[in-house]
């Protein structure tokens, strides 16, 4: 019976796990016409988030991360998100200097046990701001942006690993076309 649980509780799990379209949740205000140039970029991270190290199928935490070498989670995905910033500026090249700021709100991952096995999904939640360069006014407030990245598992997940396709790099590119869709 507990074992009929268990994989009941994982199959339920795994179903949460894959909810939803793959991509991303636009929120972008309507009626803004932008002609953006990245001048600045700053990242933070709320800070009551959980970081989980746990190689469960599904960590019960706002943060999992597997694509660098154990250790500082948060400042590894916030390299990623300088890395696909400055991945944009030279696509972003408007009429408008602004500053990006992005907060990290969720970054959840895939643990190697599920990478290596069934798969998942990369969701990825972060809040953004777009100010003017110049003067800090506010020129798109604050809104989610909810992105998810397929994750495969097993045999597949093996063969991008191979091919250089790590987690790391299909996680940074995917943040670049992110940011780039939500500011063009």
């Amino acid at each position: 019976m507990r074992r009929l649980l268990s994989i009941f509780l994982f199959l339920v799990t795994l179903t949460a796990c894959a909810a939803g379209p793959i991509g991303v949740a636009r929120s972008a205000p309507e009626g803004i016409v932008r002609s953006y140039a990245i001048a600045d970029f700053r990242f933070s991270a709320a800070s009551d988030l959980s970081v989980s190290e746990n190689e469960g199928y599904y960590p019960l935490a706002d943060v999992v991360w597997r694509g660098d070498p154990r250790g500082p989670r948060i400042p590894q995905i916030a390299a990623m998100f300088e890395t696909a910033m400055e991945r944009n500026k030279p696509v972003l090249r408007g009429r408008q200097p602004v500053a990006v700021d992005v907060q990290l709100v969720r970054f959840h991952g895939v643990t190697d046990r599920t990478r290596f096995s069934v798969g998942g999904v990369y969701n990825i939640v972060f809040l953004m701001t777009v100010r003017d360069a110049a003067t800090g006014q506010v020129i798109e407030p604050t809104r989610r942006v909810v992105a998810n990245l397929d994750a495969p598992g097993g045999a597949q997940a093996a063969r991008l690993e191979v091919s250089g396709q790590t987690q790391k790099v299909r996680v940074t590119n995917f943040l670049t076309a992110v940011l780039r869709r939500e500011l063009l």
